[in-house]
């Protein structure tokens, strides 16, 4: 009978794949974690000044579980996000211009104003494009789409591995069942990581799942278990790189769960009325993921309080710059609508879908509105 690992295991000679990793690159997880603090941050400052169209969904507190796991893949690999994945999507390249724009719905976001926060996507070629994959919003879906993408890369031959991510209350969808299964018995190049964050929006994980970890859902469809804590940047790093590195070897699936904790609500209208009082402060008091990480590059790095000051006001820097380019933009015309869908879109006219209606109203529309009639009721 086959175990169920539910703990990722040190190798015997106690070395971990993050001990490969140079002190500049140790110090670069940092910056990636912090980066994306900073850069949700500056999206609340934005959206309470109504600058943001739609919803802000913050990552606060699991940010280590985002950069640690994405770090571990390389640059031809493919990566689908969630919307908690704003530090995977810098990582794998995304800028915060990009973000920006993207939350404000400029014209000249990734999506030209179509879509919001980080639903948007650069993939292709190998070593040419950035290797993200946008996500759409039903839960659990990417898990076949990933699996269909790491199916094309085992029939052509190609060394990629697909990872994708899944919240606790995702892994409950008959999406999660049928493509994790399918890529088991297949043996796609896969990684799909469980971000375990205590609640599926306001359902705690012991009201979703009888399961005790979400880990031992592996020995079900046969694949490679492994387990970490979330809020340990290198120990997601070690787990994760041991997944894809098995994935690369033609192993087949690997299925991680991170334990972490989701200090914000579903989005920023959500107010946690549902979590139990002083919960989100213990977890902020003791368990921060990047406040864990600064002690350690100090006790086992020496790094000091200027090299940290200096990637600090990077940041800043770099997030000031991307806000007064995302402000200069504008919003996007109507007939953008059109762009990529139609044919020859800028020769359409508004309303063209009218023509053929033959009602006594056609050509007394006005384009500039929802309307039939203009505001005295009059035809034109």
């Amino acid at each position: 009978m086959a175990k169920s690992r539910t703990r990722a295991e040190t190798p015997a000679d106690g070395a971990r794949p993050s001990d490969a990793l140079s002190r500049e690159r140790k110090l670069e997880l940092y910056y990636w974690m912090k980066l994306t603090r900073q850069l949700e941050e500056r999206l609340v400052n934005l959206y309470r000044q109504t600058k943001v169209v739609g919803g802000l969904f913050r990552s606060l507190g699991q940010e280590a579980d985002a950069v640690g796991s994405c770090f571990a893949l390389e640059q031809r690999d493919i990566m689908s996000p969630l919307i908690r994945n704003l530090g995977a999507m810098l990582v794998k390249g995304a800028t915060p211009v990009e973000v920006l724009k993207q939350y404000m719905a400029k014209a000249d976001s990734p999506t030209r104003g179509r879509e919001l926060n980080i639903h948007f996507g650069d993939i292709g070629e190998a070593g040419v494009t950035r290797g993200f994959l946008g996500q759409i919003s039903p839960l659990g879906d990417m898990v076949p789409v990933m699996t269909g993408v790491t199916m094309s890369f085992k029939m052509r031959g190609e060394d990629r591995v697909g990872l994708v991510y899944v919240g606790d209350g995702a892994t409950s969808t008959g999406a999660f069942h049928e493509g994790i299964n399918f890529a088991a018995v297949r043996k796609c190049p896969l990684v799909v990581i469980v971000e375990n964050n205590g609640y599926a929006y306001s359902t705690p994980t012991h009201k979703q799942s009888a399961a005790k970890f979400f880990v031992d859902k592996a020995i079900g469809y046969g694949v490679l278990g492994l387990q970490a804590d979330g809020n340990d940047v290198l120990a997601t790093y070690d787990v994760t790189k041991t997944a894809v590195d098995h994935a690369r070897a033609g192993n087949g699936v690997a299925l991680i769960e991170l334990i972490t904790y989701r200090r914000k609500g579903h989005a920023e209208h959500d107010n946690q009325s549902y979590v139990p009082a002083g919960e989100i402060e213990k977890w902020a008091a003791e368990n921060d993921p990047i406040d864990r990480y600064v002690q350690q590059l100090r006790s086992d790095l020496g790094a000091t309080d200027s090299e940290i000051a200096a990637i600090d006001a990077r940041i800043l820097r770099e997030i000031d710059e991307a806000t007064d380019l995302a402000e200069l933009s504008g919003t996007p015309d109507a007939r953008e609508a059109l762009m990529g869908v139609y044919a020859d879109p800028p020769t359409e006219q508004p309303l063209w879908f009218r023509r053929d209606a033959g009602t006594e109203a056609y050509g007394q529309e006005r384009p500039e509105s929802w309307g039939t009639w203009n505001a005295d009721g009059a035809k034109r």
